[in-house]
């Protein structure tokens, strides 16, 4: 085993973390109350390759491993979450989805434009009767001639309305049930396709999510994504390398709730000392510390699995629901280390801790992972 990181690994942590510290954590607060998107921002992540790492460079991509990604995703995710939502979403659900499973014709016209941020993507399986449960899509597409007619709605979309490029997920034949489900590519702007309005969020309200509707949009046949029926095993391929980048993001939110926490212990005076020399005080630093290790691990191995072409399901899955409680449970503690600034917004802490919480929601409850972990353990 070698836990220590390669240079280049090193070098691309370092690039993530000035940029996190130099562009994003500067107008972090002000996009969180104003619920601005850091359209800037993503610009910028595209120019610097964040938004296409894992893809190969003949479609613009960085051709990077997902270790490269992970240690990205955790830095960023330590000052602006509503940031490195968008660089999740358009690396492990858009961009891995495409390069994976779709034509050569979808990755020059798609992809392409896509890995190099030159426009982002969503990704489009919830809906308002279908969250955990994705076999129960009402989104239909009716198979016409040389199209397929699209109607539905779908919830919560990350990047609803600034992507430019869209991967639906819809029933074709319901009789089939999850066997008759398809994945289609629906650009914004066509006939039909309509933005609802943008949720109001506890957290990552940087991050622009909202309703899609699709009335009657009418989707060629060339950008259904693999073989009739398999947008049902699309999504869950794709989403197992998702939970990964959300474990990631939870790492990042709970490093940075930990690292303001122990900066501020060592600042902070009561009784006649700085606070970290309260042994209250030291232990939950302590604790912190070491569960933000233990969940570092889970993610890094979760990643060597995909990189190493191992079946990641499960450690994607532990990796996600561990990292995700961490992130909750090292947020709450940042905030009481902090006291009453711990409520003020200016510190940071009380974002982090709004942000932490979606990690267990979103691509997968910590509920649907404890079933993925079972099955994977009993399926011997």
């Amino acid at each position: 085993m070698d836990f220590s990181l390669s240079e280049e690994h090193l070098m691309i942590q370092q690039a993530a973390r000035d940029f996190a510290n130099n562009v994003l954590l500067p107008g972090v607060i002000e996009r969180d109350e104003k619920q601005q998107f850091p359209t800037e921002e993503v610009k910028q992540m595209g120019e610097l390759g964040f938004l296409g790492m894992m893809v190969d460079p003949k479609y613009g991509g960085g051709g990077m491993d997902t270790l490269s990604y992970v240690i990205a995703m955790e830095e960023l995710s330590k000052v602006d979450a509503s940031a490195s939502v968008v660089m999740s979403v358009n690396n492990s659900l858009v961009c891995w989805g495409l390069e994976h499973f779709g034509t050569e014709a979808q990755k020059e016209k798609y992809l392409t434009k896509l890995a190099t941020g030159e426009v982002i993507g969503a990704f489009c399986l919830s809906e308002p009767e279908a969250g955990s449960d994705a076999t129960s899509q009402k989104t239909t597409a009716i198979e016409k001639d040389d199209h397929y007619v699209l109607n539905g709605t779908k919830n919560w979309i990350t990047n609803g309305s600034s992507a430019d490029f869209y991967l639906v997920i819809a029933q074709t034949y319901p009789e089939k049930k999850h066997k008759g489900i398809n994945a289609f590519i629906v650009e914004k702007g066509w006939e039909g396709f309509e933005i609802g309005p943008k949720e109001q969020k506890m957290g990552i309200r940087g991050s622009d999510t909202h309703s899609l509707i699709f009335n009657d949009v009418k989707v060629p046949k060339e950008n259904r994504i693999g073989e009739d029926g398999f947008g049902f095993k699309f999504a869950m391929k794709t989403l197992s390398g998702g939970r990964i980048g959300i474990a990631s993001q939870a790492l990042g939110i709970a490093a940075g709730a930990y690292e303001l926490a122990r900066k501020y212990s060592k600042e902070r005076k009561s009784f006649g000392t700085e606070i970290c020399n309260h042994q209250a005080i030291a232990f939950k630093l302590a604790d912190m510390h070491t569960q933000i290790e233990a969940a570092r691990h889970l993610v890094y191995k979760a990643a060597w699995d995909k990189d190493n072409g191992n079946n990641y399901d499960v450690s994607g899955a532990m990796a996600k629901l561990y990292a995700s409680q961490v992130a909750m449970d090292t947020a709450i503690e940042a905030v009481q280390i902090h006291g009453g600034n711990g409520y003020v917004k200016e510190y940071h802490v009380e974002r982090l801790m709004r942000d932490a919480k979606i990690t267990q929601i979103y691509e997968g409850t910590s509920e649907i992972q404890k079933i993925v972990i079972s099955r994977g353990l009993l399926q011997d």
